[in-house]
């Protein structure tokens, strides 16, 4: 016999409603409910109904094949032909990761559309694919993150056999697979969890609404749910990691902190399986204690995104200063991040008006992530720019550079390596008409304080949008795209040829800057990076001996490149050279 079970310790009574035909659950404890079914009765979608009322979709439903207002399905996982016996992925901290959004990285738009597309991630040298979230969500296009039921990966994507095979996929190239899941909000649409129990407590708020109930009455079955949601992608799914959206907005006040509970709990299914598992935490906290060990008084996760890495990059080589962007801007504070993990670590934030973050200096740099463009960072402006439409060739690969030599873990974003010309906009497909023309004037409103005008920023409802986020892997190919997507293999290639690449003690990387002639140098083992960010001429100091490999404009004695001489580079304008240092005798 196969059992149903659902909690829902609000109700009096729970039926099981099969095809319309009502069956009554009996109480098993703990506001539990359950019922024995077989035979074809097993394989029937299924609602649940809580005291007589309309039929709902399960809150941990494994699988929504009409979307969130439909009926759910089970999934028997078992059933399955996995090829990945004996898989390992690296360590995180020779890994690269490389970031993108299922609906628009192919033509088809789903899982298996990305299949297709991983001998280029490989090509690449991409180690690692990072699935932006899966969970259903309303409609059929979205970013991901109101997610209403974390147990089923999304309709449109293929459902959980179409993830099964492009984990699969994934491994059998050698790519590991890290899938961003959502634990400090559910989304507004669709969302049948608060009929069922106390999962949102009023008490807290986050930028999205209610916070989840972490710690409150009711709050264990909580913390069960969305723990057994992690176990669940990286134990069923063969998922390699998790990324933990925007934990900053995550509020427990218990001893025990939901994610220091997750993670002990992640390490004991890691020890079960015989395979790594990773947590990589999104926070803007600048805190340590995510990835510090437990016995260090951390939560004990592997990583976490370097929000600063970007900041200091992207606004020295755009010149932007809006927002969070005021607190940066000079290749100094690209240094500091490089040497500390953090620029801010304590001092005085202008943005924020406030002190901000703290030392990380005892913390290995793999366990902080670097990148110059993710899903957020890209998405969240009004038009979706892109680096490459922000920043000059040289600034892209001077960019390119800093994340692929960084000692920290890379992380790429969908398109980058060719300097893709599709922006990535925000975009969602809410079939509650009303709620699509509030996060529509919400978007214009957002805007509107920087200027932006209503007929200037895509609406988000639109399919246009999500039309025009989608990657042209017709232009791969073309001048100027394929010069720049060498330029990172050969950068990744790097990274993986010289171990001082991959080193995360960042007290041995070597940095001088030079704000008025704005250059920067960095060296990290045998691998040197010499560049000139501003107009005119310019030279910078680098190890005697040291030969160019990689140089930008092209040609090391080009009369408008770069000139490489024994310690010294000569820049006639903006440019980028790295150099490898020869081994002495």
């Amino acid at each position: 016999m196969t059992a149903r079970r659902v909690w829902a310790p609000r109700a009096r009574a729970v039926e099981l409603d099969l095809a319309g035909h009502r069956t009554a659950m009996r109480p098993a404890g703990g506001g539990w409910f359950e019922v024995d079914v077989g035979g074809a009765e097993a394989a029937t979608d299924y609602r649940f109904s809580l005291d007589g009322g309309a039929p709902l979709p399960d809150p941990r439903s494994p699988w929504q094949p009409h979307g969130t207002e439909g009926a759910s399905r089970a999934v028997d996982h078992a059933s399955f032909t996995w090829h990945d016996a004996g898989w390992r992925p690296p360590p995180l901290a020779s890994s690269v990761l490389y970031e993108l959004h299922v609906g628009t990285f192919s033509g088809p738009g789903t899982f298996d559309g990305v299949v297709t597309r991983l001998d280029h991630l490989v090509e690449l040298g991409a180690t690692a694919v990072e699935l932006m979230p899966l969970a259903e969500f309303p409609g059929r296009r979205g970013w991901g993150y109101d997610g209403v039921f974390p147990f089923a990966p999304h309709h449109a994507y293929g459902g959980p056999e179409g993830l099964q095979r492009l984990v699969d996929a994934c491994h059998g190239r050698g790519l590991a697979v890290v899938i961003d899941v959502v634990y400090n909000h559910l989304g507004p649409s669709g969302n049948v969890l608060p009929a069922y129990g106390p999962y949102l407590y009023d008490r807290y708020r986050t930028p999205w609404g209610e916070a989840v109930n972490l710690d409150g009455p009711g709050s264990d079955e909580v913390r069960r749910y969305f723990i057994d949601n992690a176990l669940m992608w990286l134990r069923d799914y063969h998922a390699d990691g998790l990324r933990l959206d925007a934990v900053h907005a995550i509020v427990d006040t218990s001893a025990v902190h939901f994610l220091e509970q997750m993670a002990t709990e992640v390490e004991v299914l890691a020890a079960h399986l015989g395979r790594p598992l990773w947590l990589i935490a999104e926070s803007d906290l600048n805190d340590p204690r995510l990835v510090r060990r437990r016995d260090a008084g951390g939560y004990g996760l592997d990583a976490q995104w370097d929000d600063d890495f970007h900041h200091a990059v992207h606004a020295l080589l755009t010149g932007e200063r809006d927002g969070y962007y005021a607190d940066f801007g000079t290749a100094a504070d690209v240094a500091t991040v490089l040497r500390h993990r953090y620029l801010y670590r304590g001092q005085y934030s202008t943005s924020r008006q406030r002190r901000h973050g703290r030392d990380a200096d005892d913390v290995p740099g793999w366990r902080f992530v670097a990148f110059t463009q993710n899903h957020d960072q890209v998405g969240n402006r009004a038009t979706g720019e892109r680096s490459a439409a922000l920043m000059s060739p040289a600034g892209l690969r001077l960019a390119a550079a800093l994340v692929c030599l960084a000692p920290f873990v890379p992380l790429l974003f969908e398109g980058e390596e060719w300097g893709a010309s599709t922006p990535f906009l925000y975009f969602t497909d809410h079939t509650d008409a009303e709620l699509g023309r509030a996060v529509t004037e919400g978007r214009r409103h957002e805007f509107a304080a920087f200027g932006w005008g209503p007929e200037d920023v895509p609406d988000p409802q639109a399919e246009a949008t999500w039309e025009a986020s989608r990657l042209r892997w017709d232009e791969v190919g073309e001048p100027g795209h394929v010069e720049l997507l060498e330029w990172y293999r050969a950068l990744l290639r790097l990274r993986r040829e010289h171990a001082g690449l991959t080193d995360g003690r960042c007290d041995r990387v070597e940095v001088t800057t030079d704000e008025d002639a704005r250059t920067i140098v960095v060296r990290r083992g045998a691998i040197v990076l010499a560049a000139h960010f501003g107009d005119g001429a310019a030279a910078a100091c680098v190890p005697t001996g040291a030969t160019a490999v990689l140089v930008f404009p092209p040609g090391a004695s080009s009369a408008d490149g770069a000139r490489v001489e024994d310690g010294r580079v000569s820049f006639d304008g903006e440019g980028v050279v790295v150099l490898c240092v020869q081994p002495g005798p």
